[in-house]
């Protein structure tokens, strides 16, 4: 009866052992040390104030109490009371648990089973593990001596010298200073909180690298990650898959992004995208940076400007896009190189161009021609005045030609030193013409048809249209002109000194504008200082 006693007592310490590890899932590998089955050595007790045993509660256990101490090869494990299975090179402790691994290592504990054989600790209760300034806090935890690794299962917390970090699920690595949280992640820093599904985290370095979808908030913004690192001491990150920076008003989007906190600073690489939500702005590019403190941005490659405040998108593309933020209320938007942008009611080209909100002036430089309906106007220079992101007038400067297209062969023209053209709604109401006006206009019957070509010169001129046509117009003070009927025009008759229709490089739609146009060489003004390559 003895035997099957004996029997059943050390089933039931087996039973024991196995309650215990069925608490724990499987924790996840870090070394290649998993593999490898731990080489068996012996648990000796090394003190106790009493040892027995009770043979009708407990045959294999050595019951003992008071400033008990075991030794397993290096480590030592410390307690108030404890059973031994010194058969099964294990045992279980109770009370003021304390185990130590050499003098960098230190676990604390109410409860302790330690199997000799799997060389694994499991602690239970107010559970504390110690390793220099990093110290890690829960209440079930895990400890495997041979990969060095502790983990938990039901909640824990790891705090050390910078931060504080807790999650459902944690391991955490004495030798490699190497932590892993799972679910409900918390990294929480005196600077910003960091919420994420899945982190790695160096306790060493203090850098937390981003393995699921994850928010970090800040007084400065909020990043919006699934894939990254960021370092903590340094305040620096590199944010992967699509990741966005939040500032304020401000929205930095990019493939990926090296955001530097401290200094405010997001530089975006591939499908780059600054969005200003504030001001319906969008900037984007295949490379770009923004300064938070400064309020500059930059794109190239591809580089766009979306304007989107009334409904009707302005799209612009240049090489290279500038947006400087003056004051709250004033900023500069800057392109350069093969400028083309696109709007229903406007599209132009020029080099390069300059928007300030504080007028509201849009300025083209360099072979500038904007178009309206089947008005076409460039010049020197062209000064677009805007009202509300809606057309005001143009102005164009020292040289300007505007045209009016009547068919494929047909244009009336307007000439001179300078030319302001105003707007009503989306269309051209009136053309001011200021210094050596010259014009061409084909006056129209009722029926559609042409009378004649008209030719008049004057120091000035005024048109005024209606309904996209011809409704009056005033020459002064000396005007000169012909009347010339159709049938009697020749070709070259037609087309005033420096006409020339470039409809074909006109942008045709918002994504027109990446196209790469070139004049035709009959198309490029050689006389005129003023407008040339």
């Amino acid at each position: 009866m003895k035997g099957v006693d004996r029997l059943l007592l050390s089933l039931l310490a087996c039973v024991l052992s196995l309650a215990v590890s069925a608490q724990v899932p499987a924790r996840v590998a870090t070394s290649t040390t998993d593999s490898v089955a731990p080489r068996k050595t012996k648990v000796f007790l090394e003190h106790a104030n009493t040892l027995s045993f009770d043979q009708e509660k407990n045959a294999e256990a050595q019951v003992l109490n008071g400033d008990v101490c075991f030794r397993h090869d290096s480590s030592y494990m410390y307690c108030d009371s404890a059973y031994f299975y010194e058969r099964t090179n294990s045992l279980e402790a109770f009370s003021n648990v304390r185990m130590e691994q050499g003098d960098t290592l230190f676990v604390y504990g109410n409860y302790l089973f330690y199997d000799g054989n799997a060389q694994i600790a499991y602690l239970r209760e107010n559970v504390r593990m110690e390793n220099g300034q990093v110290t890690l806090f829960t209440d079930s935890l895990n400890y495997e001596r041979i990969p060095d690794i502790g983990y938990y299962f039901e909640g824990g917390l790891i705090v050390d010298s910078l931060n504080q970090l807790s999650s459902f699920y944690g391991q955490y690595s004495p030798a490699t200073k190497l932590a892993v949280f799972n679910d409900s992640v918390r990294l929480e820093n005196e600077n910003f909180t960091l919420y994420s599904d899945t982190l790695h985290y160096n306790t060493d370095t203090k850098i937390s690298t981003i393995l699921g979808p994850s928010i970090i908030e800040s007084d400065s913004g909020t990043i919006y990650s699934s894939k990254g690192w960021y370092d903590t001491v340094h305040n620096t990150s590199l944010l992967l898959d699509r990741s966005r920076v939040v500032s304020g008003d401000r929205v930095l989007i990019g493939d990926s992004i090296a955001y530097d906190r401290g200094r405010g600073f997001g530089e975006a690489f591939g499908n780059m995208s600054l969005q200003d939500t504030a001001r319906h702005v969008t900037l984007e590019g295949e490379y770009g940076f923004y300064d938070e403190k400064t309020q500059y941005a930059f794109a190239t490659d591809s580089a766009r400007f979306l304007e989107y405040s009334q409904g009707d998108t302005l799209y612009l593309h240049a090489d290279t896009l500038r947006m400087t933020t003056v004051d709250s209320t004033y900023r500069e938007i800057k392109a350069y190189y093969g400028v083309r942008f696109y709007r229903t009611d406007m599209q132009g080209v020029c080099d390069s161009m300059q928007f300030n909100t504080k007028d509201s002036i849009l300025y083209m430089y360099k072979e500038p021609i904007v178009w309206n309906e089947q008005y076409q106007i460039y010049g020197d220079t062209i000064l677009v005045f805007m009202n509300d992101t809606a057309i005001d007038h143009a102005h164009v400067r020292q040289f300007a030609f505007a045209i009016q297209q009547i068919d494929t062969t047909s244009f009336n023209q307007l000439k001179g030193n300078d030319l302001k053209a105003y707007f009503e709604g989306r269309n051209v109401r009136q053309i001011d013409v200021s210094g050596n006006a010259e014009s061409i206009f084909f006056p129209m019957e009722d029926d559609g048809s042409m009378v004649g070509m008209n030719e008049i010169k004057s120091g000035f001129l005024t048109i005024w249209l209606k309904d996209r046509k011809l409704e009056k117009l005033k020459f002064w003070p000396t005007p000169v002109g012909t009347m010339t009927p159709i049938p009697d025009l020749k070709p070259d008759q037609k087309y005033l000194k420096d006409f020339y229709w470039y409809d074909y490089i006109r942008p045709k739609d918002k994504d027109d504008i990446y196209q790469v146009v070139k004049r035709k060489v009959q198309d490029v003004p050689k006389k005129s200082n003023k407008f040339v390559h």
